[in-house]
């Protein structure tokens, strides 16, 4: 059931990746270079109110260091990579694996 879980979590993070990444073609397409959005911009855009409490959150909770340190650089990154890198961990974490398949055992 849990595996479940994380297949369909991997599933929802893949949709919105392609969908960002479509975004990002269009835009590249219409102003004739390259456009990549990064998540934060993405994020602010859509709710900003939900990225404020994300902020006030992890500062409180863990320190302004980690915000600094760990989240923005992962907010600076283009959202359609940050969602396919999720949902590559979480599909990994899902996966069932077979017995035997490279062992040697049937």
């Amino acid at each position: 059931m849990i595996r479940f879980v994380f297949r369909l979590a991997a599933a929802i993070a893949l949709s919105v990746a392609v969908i960002m990444a479509v975004l990002d073609a269009t835009r590249t397409v219409a102003v004739s270079r390259l456009v990549m959005t990064p998540l934060d911009t993405s994020w602010s855009t859509a709710s900003p109110d939900t990225l404020a409490a994300t902020e006030t959150f992890v500062r409180d909770k863990t320190g302004p260091a980690v915000w600094d340190s760990v989240v923005v650089p992962v907010l600076n990154q283009p959202g359609f990579a940050v969602f396919a890198v999720l949902a590559f961990l979480l599909y990994a974490i899902g996966h069932r694996r077979r017995a035997g398949r490279f062992t040697g055992e049937v």
